[in-house]
Formats: structure tokens, C-alpha cells, sequence
């Protein structure tokens, strides 16, 4: 029996030809991308390249759908790749552990993906990324930021001019407009932050030169992630 078979009752047989012939790049496997991953691979998409030079540790448990006691310790790329083949083994799955930026961005042919999904935290990482599939004419959604939020209903898909309230988003528009890059389909949150208690954590847990960390919780990122994959599906599927 076809595992997609109630998929295709309502994308259609066409669509899910596309989406099987589709492959997809994700940077960045945390909790926006790991979520991002787990739709396209239960959606029917036929290739997937997994982009993430971090390994889990236990902090991620409370969020990342990759993370469980059994994996930590485990690279993410590779996490993700035993994950995505155990729901279909007939993916095409390409797992790299690197860590993306300017200075590795060369080693990436962008013109080899039908779609690029940005879920990875640093802005310079972003911003060579957007620059990089832009110029080889590949589509690409940014996720931008989810952390010390609690409603996910705030999570709006919009093009990055328009965004408003975000912190990421407010650095990205000034980014982006002093590299002429016009548009960028974005997701992100007006929900204001929410004010994390450094209280809360212990020395030990604060990494070493760091004074605090952004809050995250289950339902936010994960939520953030089924929608730019609902994105990435409805854009290739649309034409």
C-alpha cells in the first residue's frame, strides 16, 4: 500500500510525481529544521539534503523532534538521515555535517535544488545563503527568529520588507537592502519576546563565555517548522 496514498487524495497524482522528483536542500536541524525535514519527508519528497555541522545534546530534548535520549551525542545531519529513511526508505538522503557560512558556501551547487529552506541561526549564514540560491534562481524560504516565544499563532509567511516586531527579521531587512536583495520569503512572529529569567539556569548550564540563552519551548518552533514546509510543498506544487 502507497504511504502517501492520503496525500495524494488531495494534492493529486501530479503533484506527487513532482514532489518524488523534487529534491530539497534543509540548513540547519534544529527545532525549526528538524520539523521542516520530518513534513517533506512524510510528504513525498523524493531527495533531501540535510545541513547541520552540531551534534544533539541533551538542551535539545524539550524541542527538537531529532533529539531523544537515543540520539544525543549523534551528529544532526546524520540523525536526521537515519530518521527520514526509517519513515521512507526510498528517499534519496544526502547528510552533511558542516557548518554553513561564507566561507563554505562554494562547496554548495544551489542550481542542483528545486527548493532551499533556511532554518539556521547565524546572520551571516543567512545572508550567503540567500545570496547564494538567489543567484542560482532557487526558490528559498528563511525562518527567522523563534526562540523566547510562547504563542504560535503569531507566525505569519510574508515577504521580508514586510515584516515587522522581530528582532532577526529587523536586522535581515537592513541586510538584505544593503545587498539589493529585493525579496525574501520569510516566516516569522509578531508575537513581541518574551523575557527569559537567567535565574533559571545554573553556571553549569550556561556554555562558557555565555551570560544567557534564549527560552524555547515544544509548540513553537515545531509549529514554525510545519509551516515553511507547508510553503515549500504548496510552491512546488502550485505551478
Amino acid at each position: 500500500m502507497d504511504p502517501f496514498s492520503r496525500t495524494r487524495l488531495l494534492l493529486g497524482s501530479y503533484a506527487m510525481e513532482k514532489l518524488n522528483n523534487a529534491r530539497v536542500a534543509v540548513f540547519g536541524l534544529g527545532g525549526v529544521g528538524g520539523y521542516v525535514v520530518e513534513a517533506l519527508a512524510r510528504s513525498g519528497v523524493g531527495a533531501l539534503d540535510l545541513i547541520d555541522h552540531d551534534t544533539i545534546s541533551p538542551t535539545n530534548i524539550n524541542r527538537q523532534i531529532l533529539a531523544t535520549v537515543d540520539t544525543v551525542g549523534i551528529g544532526k545531519a546524520e540523525a536526521a538521515k537515519q530518521r527520514v529513511l526509517s519513515i521512507n526508505p526510498q528517499i534519496k538522503v544526502n547528510a552533511i555535517q558542516k557548518f554553513y557560512g561564507p566561507d563554505t558556501a562554494d562547496e554548495f551547487d544551489f542550481s542542483q535544488y528545486d527548493y532551499v529552506v533556511d532554518a539556521i541561526d547565524t546572520v551571516t549564514g543567512k545572508l550567503a545563503l540567500v545570496t547564494a540560491a538567489q543567484a542560482a534562481g532557487t526558490p528559498i524560504i528563511s525562518s527567522m527568529g523563534t526562540g523566547n516565544k510562547l504563542d504560535p499563532t503569531r507566525f505569519q509567511i510574508a515577504d521580508i520588507s514586510k515584516t515587522s516586531v522581530c528582532p532577526l527579521a529587523r536586522i535581515m531587512r537592513k541586510e538584505c537592502a544593503k545587498r539589493g536583495i529585493q525579496h525574501l520569503k520569510v516566516l516569522y512572529s509578531t508575537e513581541d519576546p518574551v523575557p527569559s529569567d537567567p535565574s533559571a539556569l545554573t553556571d553549569e548550564e550556561l556554555p562558557e563565555g555565555r551570560r544567557a540563552l534564549p527560552g524555547s519551548v515544544a509548540f513553537v518552533p515545531s509549529v514554525a517548522g510545519l509551516i515553511i514546509a507547508g510553503e515549500v510543498i504548496k510552491d512546488m506544487t502550485s505551478e
